[in-house]
């Protein structure tokens, strides 16, 4: 589930017949409830759950705005509650597990310079993420906090970055440098995708609230 939908059909052909492309804005409380009712009828139910949207604006605290502010919180915190709360009859019933895709800067590191409102809601989120556990523990609720991953290429490359101010980025890139919260080194997109699917694997009696995932530091 994601926004283009011309890019999940072209996604879906290439994982093969029993993938499904639904268009979904995680923003939008009804297309929210409308795209999980339609996974979970195509699929005969939902029994796992990844939320990997997020949204991280480059801008320094003093100058972020409202509509920023509300722009990280709808996407990477309300949005991942929303999806949750459609999705909670069909993960009650199979027992499944949900993980949220979190950031080191949001507990490992110190807040990044520039991503501060973007730490600010993935702090919000792994709170969200504890508490939907809290109330529902027969379900496998598990932040995945991630460092310096790759951004994939072609088509799967991460948009995450297009709308940064260039001059800002090179000048907070070095201070992220500086400040030793880049290690070099960059998480390959797979290996990723591997940790998420061993973790899904394990079911709601395993329980894992937190797994890091983070590329090795060079010698």
């Amino acid at each position: 589930m994601a926004r283009r939908k011309d890019r999940l059909v072209a996604a879906a052909s290439e994982i093969g017949p029993d993938a499904l492309a639904i268009p979904c804005d995680v923003t939008d409380e009804a297309a929210c409830r409308a795209g999980i009712e339609e996974a979970a009828r195509e699929m005969g139910g939902i029994d796992a759950l990844v939320y990997a949207t997020g949204i991280g604006h480059l801008v320094r605290l003093a100058d972020t705005d409202a509509a920023t502010w509300r722009q990280a919180f709808d996407t990477n915190v309300i949005g991942a509650a929303l999806i949750t709360a459609s999705a909670l009859p069909h993960l009650t019933a199979s027992h499944g597990t949900a993980a949220y895709l979190s950031s080191i800067s949001a507990s490992s590191t110190p807040p990044w310079p520039g991503l501060g409102a973007y730490a600010v809601s993935k702090a919000a989120l792994d709170k969200l993420v504890e508490a939907w556990g809290v109330e529902h523990p027969q379900i496998g609720f598990t932040r995945v906090t991630v460092g310096d991953c790759a951004g994939g290429e072609g088509d799967s490359m991460t948009e995450f970055p297009n709308d940064w101010d260039h001059e800002l980025a090179a000048e907070m890139s070095q201070n992220w440098v500086t400040r030793q919260y880049i290690g070099g080194t960059l998480l390959e997109v797979d290996e990723l995708v591997n940790v998420l699917d061993n973790l899904l694997r394990c079911g709601p009696t395993t329980h894992i609230p937190t797994v890091t995932v983070v590329p090795r530091r060079p010698a």
